[in-house]
């Protein structure tokens, strides 16, 4: 390993003192991160290279260069540590650099997660302020949006941070989650302009963030917790996969028909198109004709929307609207990939009585876990430990047939149907 590390180093001149390499190009070279810019798609360093030429940015050069390091040594070199604003234990990610001797400008190049609003919200007066403010203390590197829902500010140095933050809280932006506590909340547009919207998702994403506020900003708990709302079952917030508690919206009647647009779309499409594209395809084949007329088995529905989808003026959800809660969806960690558990198959998510009762059950949930779980475990993970049975019991729940604790293994496994 020394001797890669050796030759790594002597592969690539660096000038880590401002200006250019010698050559009159600011970039030192970077042959193995060149290769990334061949492929079919666009790539992350064509987009640090533009940058830190346009702004000739020594932070940006000096990242560049280390990242090359890392690929010619299969190496890390980023450990990470505390650094914070005042009144906050999280938002800030930190990045030091481990041979900042070699590397003096990867010296420290820190993350600043900043919450976004409600279904992502924005007017370009907001992001044209926010792009000025981090121009003016940070490298200029933006992500919209990552995988934690924040926009992830990428690059700067800890003298800055506090000052950087001042500015962006004055215009009315606040730091996202990080750290063993709530962490950013995401929702889809919802009733903002989808009209298969079952609940405001908006509305619950905003008052149970207020209500969360405090472990959001300072980590209380033993590892992180995640909120997703997504306002039909589409999830077009991935939130069944990705989020601890995935707040899905639904509906417990049966879903609307509007007889005049399907034979209209029957007009359009034919009879074939109906039987091939939208009844064969219903995965419970809850969907029939019966003279003619179209007729939806509510009973055998699994609200999996592929025929609202296919036909959205003929068909909509149905009138008694609400959400369903599941729980415990992940990516790998200590017992693999999981997709969220039903823990309530449906409850009404209208009136602020509505959202009080929902935010009083999931502070039962975070007793229960904070209390049963371990270091470093999510809730899903200990639920899995302990069973579910125990989990049920522990909140307070009634056993519902409904519920389900492993509906499949694999969230990237699509069946066919």
């Amino acid at each position: 390993m020394e001797g890669a590390q050796k030759a790594a180093s002597e592969e690539v001149v660096r000038d880590n003192n401002g200006g250019s390499n010698g050559d009159g190009k600011f970039l030192n070279p970077t042959p193995m991160l060149d290769e990334l810019e061949k492929g079919p798609w666009p790539s992350f360093i064509s987009g640090f290279k533009e940058l830190a030429e346009r702004t000739e940015n020594p932070m940006l050069r000096g990242v560049m260069d280390q990242l090359e390091y890392s690929y010619n040594t299969k190496m890390g070199y980023w450990k990470g540590g505390l650094v914070t604003v005042d009144g906050y234990g999280a938002g800030v990610i930190t990045r030091y650099s481990m041979i900042k001797d070699k590397f003096p400008e990867a010296t420290e190049f820190h993350t600043m997660r900043i919450q976004p609003a409600p279904g992502l919200h924005y007017n370009t007066e907001m992001l044209r302020g926010l792009c000025d403010t981090w121009e003016k203390f940070g490298s200029g590197i933006i992500t919209l949006h990552g995988q934690t829902g924040d926009i992830m500010l990428q690059g700067i140095v800890q003298d800055k941070v506090q000052a950087c933050f001042d500015e962006l809280n004055q215009n009315g932006w606040d730091l996202g989650g990080a750290g063993a506590g709530v962490r950013t909340a995401v929702s889809c547009i919802g009733p903002g302009r989808c009209e298969n919207a079952c609940y405001d998702n908006l509305e619950a994403h905003l008052q149970i963030l207020k209500h969360f506020i405090g472990p959001l900003h300072r980590p209380e708990w033993n590892y992180k917790i995640k909120f997703k709302f997504s306002a039909c079952p589409n999830d077009c917030t991935n939130a069944i996969m990705r989020s601890d508690l995935a707040v899905i919206g639904t509906w417990k009647d049966s879903i609307q028909i509007e007889p005049e647009e399907v034979k209209a779309w029957i007009a359009e499409k034919g009879m074939d198109a109906l039987v091939n594209q939208v009844l064969n395809l219903c995965p419970t084949h809850a969907i029939s004709l019966k003279d003619g007329e179209m007729v939806i088995d509510s009973q055998d529905c699994v609200r999996c929307m592929h025929c609202l989808n296919a036909m959205p003026k003929a068909l909509s959800p149905g009138k008694e609207r609400g959400i369903s809660l599941l729980m415990g969806g992940k990516n790998t960690l200590k017992v693999g990939v999981n997709m969220g558990s039903l823990i309530i198959p449906f409850m009404k998510m209208e009136t602020d009585e509505d959202r009080e009762e929902f935010i009083e059950l999931v502070e039962e949930i975070i007793d229960w876990w904070d209390d049963n779980g371990l270091d470093h475990e999510r809730i899903g993970e200990t639920i899995e430990r302990v069973g579910l049975k125990q989990f049920i019991e522990g909140v307070g729940l009634d056993v519902d047939i409904n519920m389900v604790t492993r509906p499949r293994d694999n969230p990237y496994f699509k069946a066919k149907y």
